[in-house]
């Protein structure tokens, strides 16, 4: 990937795959952490399951926010904040090698928050989620 690429969040970096899905929210693999007001959810993969990039969704439930208004505007901070801080994540999966990566991070709270704080929270999950990658 070319350092033009490493800024970007391409259609093959988003989880599409149904059968992903259910592997990451049904299977015993799955590992979660939280940094209120997210909760991601990962999985390792093989990488021909998934990209050498990981895979991410992200959800905002209705119970949260019944307007979609308000939902889509808080999948853009994350997306965006995931977008700006993903590197540290990239990097260590590239060290690592051999290993894909799905995640979903889940909206928790019912208050909108500033972007700033978001993608505060976005990048301190990502930093803990490559130092256990590392670590195996």
């Amino acid at each position: 990937m070319s350092e033009h690429g490493t800024m970007t969040f391409r259609k093959d970096e988003r989880l599409c795959s149904r059968t992903l899905i259910e592997k990451l929210f049904h299977k015993e693999g799955s590992r979660s952490m939280a940094a209120f007001p997210l909760r991601l959810v990962y999985m390792k993969t093989a990488t021909e399951e998934a990209e050498s990039l990981p895979q991410v969704l992200i959800s905002v439930p209705k119970r949260c926010f019944k307007r979609a208004v308000k939902r889509n505007r808080v999948k853009r901070q994350v997306r965006e904040a995931y977008r700006k801080n993903k590197q540290v994540l990239v990097e260590s999966l590239r060290e690592t090698g051999g290993q894909g990566l799905v995640m979903a991070f889940i909206w928790l709270d019912d208050k909108l928050w500033d972007t700033a704080e978001v993608e505060c929270k976005v990048a301190n999950l990502l930093q803990r989620l490559a130092e256990k990658t590392r670590r195996g």
